[in-house]
């Protein structure tokens, strides 16, 4: 009977403290995505290189060749023509490479997967300036040929990132999303690609620079761009010039980067966030 008593009063006392225990504390408001060193840090580093690139504009003493070249819009006309190369190759590098992605992690199109990473990294381990080159004699000179060569060159990065994040992803929550009765195309669209959306991200942020830079040699095809003023600056040797061109290229990768970034930050599913 003393063993019984002593038993109930434990039993009484466990209840006691579990019923005593404090509830767990709510979580805590989610950090912001996006501090404000994220969004104002490279914008204000590249809009001082800017003016003090315009500043030493205004007091150099150009020749009348340099003026020239910097002329009539040319400038302007050279920076949208390389935002434009940038922009169109860009948008095919996406509607190509993730679809491909897309399926080539199918269980039908799986053993297709090695050929076609082959033929992706083929077409990136060819010099670019040899692509453009082979696109001009098969195309002849102008944008055609300065974008199929961009779009091959950054086919890779999308595609082979697409693939790993689609495989990347938790086969037990694929098969738990099955079991409650959703379609292949629900369980793709509900739980793959949002699961897979960093490491996509990741591929077109590496997309979008590789372009800014090879879109600097569509000028060797006719295509414009602010390779114009690069070429104009080494063959004429006017330095003002291959500076103009070289700042404005690497500002604009600078850019583009730091706008890919805020959108890999914007897109990011919430769940995947750690500390949330």
């Amino acid at each position: 009977m003393e063993q019984v008593r002593r038993g109930d009063r434990e039993d009484r006392g466990d209840r006691g403290e579990i019923e005593g225990e404090a509830p767990p504390p709510p979580p805590g408001p989610l950090k912001p995505r996006i501090t404000w060193q994220k969004l104002t840090l490279l914008p204000a580093v590249l809009i001082a290189v800017l003016l003090a690139t315009w500043l030493w504009f205004t007091q150099a003493d150009l020749d009348p060749l340099t003026e020239n070249a910097l002329s009539d819009g040319q400038v302007s006309k050279a920076l949208w023509q390389h935002i434009e190369l940038t922009a169109i190759s860009t948008f095919f590098v996406l509607i190509i490479a993730i679809p491909l992605g897309i399926l080539l992690t199918r269980k039908a199109f799986r053993k297709a997967t090695p050929v076609a990473m082959t033929i992706a990294n083929m077409g990136q381990a060819t010099p670019a300036i040899g692509l453009l080159a082979l696109l001009v004699i098969w195309l002849g000179t102008g944008q055609k040929a300065a974008l199929i060569g961009m779009i091959i060159y950054a086919v890779l990065p999308v595609l082979s990132n697409t693939i790993a994040g689609l495989n990347a992803n938790d086969p037990t929550l694929l098969e738990a999303a099955r079991g409650i009765g959703m379609s292949p195309t629900g369980v793709l669209r509900m739980v793959e690609l949002p699961l897979a959306v960093p490491l996509i991200l990741a591929g077109v942020r590496t997309a979008l620079v590789l372009n800014v830079g090879t879109a600097t040699l569509a000028t060797f095809g006719g295509g414009g761009g602010l390779g114009v003023l690069i070429t104009t600056g080494i063959t004429n040797q006017r330095m003002p010039v291959l500076v103009l061109g070289s700042i404005l290229t690497v500002a604009l990768a600078l850019l583009v980067d730091w706008l890919a970034s805020l959108a890999e930050l914007l897109l990011r599913p919430r769940g995947l966030e750690t500390g949330t």
